[in-house]
């Protein structure tokens, strides 16, 4: 294919460069329709299976405990499971007595800080080509409560279990070190007891545009792009970490390989106060990749995709994935959320909501080459308070009081940033 870019460029001529794209992508699949079709009845077919789980035992998504995972005690079965459903929910990640101090603690940072008093609202519209707008994500890094769940023992541990899931060796290459993860520095959310939020519209991240033009991308992909769906594998990690997402210019952007994407409970969570939702089906990546080549999309268009923000998956592109939602069920405080990066995912729209909605965004990132470079930059960014590399400089905790320094890290927490000696 010619239609390719350095990780440094945006297309200019963006209808253009799509117009090529497709071009080459339906002489190089040949039968676009036919391999449409397989990939649709794939994804339909997992979905009617999740939707089954989901009527058995009240949820589509693989639950595992933390101590099961510390002891080495997740069956080939439960892994199998979660390879197939494209998410896990561990249990107890952290006692639910830590979570909710270290959530009291989260709300005694903000308010020593006046953070209502000074926050100026959303440092970017990254999320602005979606259904609905983003949550309530506030742009705070270097809590003590942030930091104490990144670099714990037991947060190292899921994400090392998490990592090994992965196909991380190939050909001679070992893509990822899975038993270290960097620590990857995210926001957190706030949802107030009452609240209306729209919540978020169904996306994937890590790419959107990048998906379909990168090099590296295109070999991630090249048997769904050669007609060999069949012998695709969402879980293989070969040239996912030479990924690089284009430069997009004050959005937010992720320059790591997550593995898997994820978040903590700060706050016990009931099905229907505005939850997040999957897609339990890995696989679905090849149909949204496929689905702009069939001939009802405009030549120049990508099913509402745009350069600069995430890849949206909509009612009228991707019915039979919209239909696919499934909720997590019923969360404690201290338990995770894990999705993979492929993983399409919405959070729900919730009235008067009923209880608190907090949690803290921790992925895992496991050590690479691109990994490595951006923990650098996080260990000046903890040094100054300074927003991380990846988000808008903010800069709100450069000042405040109580904020995390780095005589505080632990040995997990400088190994995570390189600065284990």
């Amino acid at each position: 294919m010619t239609t390719t870019f350095t990780s440094e460029q945006q297309p200019q001529d963006f209808k253009k460069q799509v117009r090529l794209m497709k071009s080459a992508l339906r002489a190089q699949i040949g039968d676009v329709e036919g391999l449409f079709d397989q990939v649709k009845r794939k994804i339909v077919s997992e979905i009617a299976a999740a939707r089954e789980e989901e009527a058995r035992n009240g949820s589509a998504w693989p639950q595992v405990s933390h101590a099961d995972i510390a002891a080495g005690n997740i069956s080939d079965a439960t892994k199998d499971h979660i390879l197939r459903r494209g998410c896990v929910v561990v249990k107890q990640n952290f006692s639910r007595d830590r979570a909710l101090a270290w959530d009291q603690s989260m709300l005694n940072y903000l308010d020593n800080n006046d953070f209502d008093s000074v926050y100026k609202g959303p440092g970017d519209n990254f999320f602005g080509n979606l259904d609905a707008s983003r949550p309530e994500i506030y742009p705070i890094y270097w809590s003590e409560a942030q930091m104490s769940a990144r670099q714990d023992e037991a947060m190292a541990q899921t994400q090392s279990f998490l990592n090994r899931l992965w196909k991380f060796e190939s050909g001679g290459t070992r893509w990822f070190e899975p038993d270290v993860s960097i620590i990857y520095p995210d926001r957190i959310r706030r949802r107030l007891p009452g609240i209306t939020s729209k919540g978020l519209g169904a996306h994937t991240d890590s790419g959107a545009l990048e998906r379909w033009l990168l090099p590296a991308y295109q070999q991630v992909f090249s048997k769904i792009f050669s007609n060999q769906f069949d012998q695709y594998d969402p879980w293989d990690a070969a040239h996912r970490t030479e990924v690089n997402e284009y430069q997009s210019g004050t959005t937010t952007k992720c320059s790591v390989f997550r593995t898997f994407q994820g978040w903590t409970a700060l706050s016990d969570m009931q099905p229907g106060q505005g939850l997040l939702h999957v897609v339990p089906v890995p696989e679905a990546m090849a149909y949204l990749l496929l689905r702009p080549l069939l001939q009802d999309v405009p030549e120049d268009e990508l099913c509402g995709v745009a350069p600069g923000k995430v890849l949206p998956v909509s009612q009228q592109w991707h019915p039979e994935l919209i239909d696919g939602l499934c909720s997590i069920p019923a969360l404690e405080a201290g338990d995770s959320v894990w999705w993979h990066c492929d993983v399409i995912h919405s959070v729900a729209p919730v009235e008067n909501q009923q209880g608190w909605g907090n949690v803290m965004y921790i992925p895992a990132a496991p050590l690479c080459e691109k990994n490595a470079a951006y923990a650098a930059s996080v260990a000046q960014a903890l040094a100054t308070g300074a927003s991380p590399g990846d988000f808008p400089q903010e800069d709100y905790e450069i000042n405040w009081r109580d904020r995390f320094t780095p005589d505080a890290l632990n040995a997990c927490g400088r190994r995570s940033l390189g600065l284990a000696g």
